[in-house]
């Protein structure tokens, strides 16, 4: 079975949100005119408590985007964003939710990130994400969302890792580009992964209908 995976798009990261990805907001008519054309849809939601520690609010003198280290990982620090049970972490009003079996929190752990649908910054703990969907007999999964040069591109890449036939829709996903050229690289490491990138036009023969 084929399934799409609706990455974070969340008013947060929309325009005038708090962490808002450029554009963001130009996807959610093309991931809505995807969502019939799969069996199975699901999406994942950044879900994070107030207190964390990807927030640089939460570290006293430290800067936005500074790069620190948390609990052994790498950290880029983010503006506080997508704090559960916020206007902000909700799924964008715009987008369909018909059709959207199921929805994967992440991020849940203060102190440690959570870019990947699939598991923790540290693959310390998985979402259960993987889990499920092989549990739904799936086997190939088209990815798509905000943003593509850190939670899809994560995301992607461990959906190949768990043995799923992984495809990156391009032009239903945009990124933050912190560093100018981080988009073009990102797409660049998910093909390297053996990910077909490919243009939403592309999904009525891929999917057969």
């Amino acid at each position: 079975m084929k399934a799409l995976i609706v990455v974070d798009i969340q008013n947060d990261f929309l325009p005038g949100g708090a962490l808002a990805v450029p554009d963001g907001d130009a996807i959610i008519p093309v991931v809505n005119r995807l969502l019939p054309v799969f069996p199975l849809v699901v999406a994942t939601q950044d879900w994070h408590p107030a207190n964390h520690g990807s927030f640089a609010a939460n570290h006293t003198g430290r800067k936005l985007f500074e790069q620190i280290e948390l609990n052994g990982l790498p950290q880029t620090l983010w503006p506080v964003h997508c704090v559960q049970n916020t206007p902000g972490a909700e799924l964008a009003g715009a987008l369909s939710r018909e059709g959207i079996a199921r929805v994967f929190p992440k991020g849940t752990d203060a102190g440690i990130d959570s870019y990947s649908g699939f598991f923790d910054n540290g693959h310390r703990k998985s979402t259960g994400l993987g889990e499920w969907l092989k549990a739904q007999g799936v086997a190939e999964l088209f990815v798509c969302g905000l943003a593509t040069d850190y939670c899809v591109k994560f995301t992607a890449l461990d959906a190949a890792t768990m043995g799923f036939k992984t495809h990156l829709i391009e032009d239903a996903s945009r990124g933050v580009n912190l560093r100018p050229d981080d988009v073009r690289k990102a797409i660049e490491e998910i093909a390297r992964a053996g990910i077909a990138v490919m243009q939403s036009a592309d999904l009525s023969n891929a999917c057969g209908g």
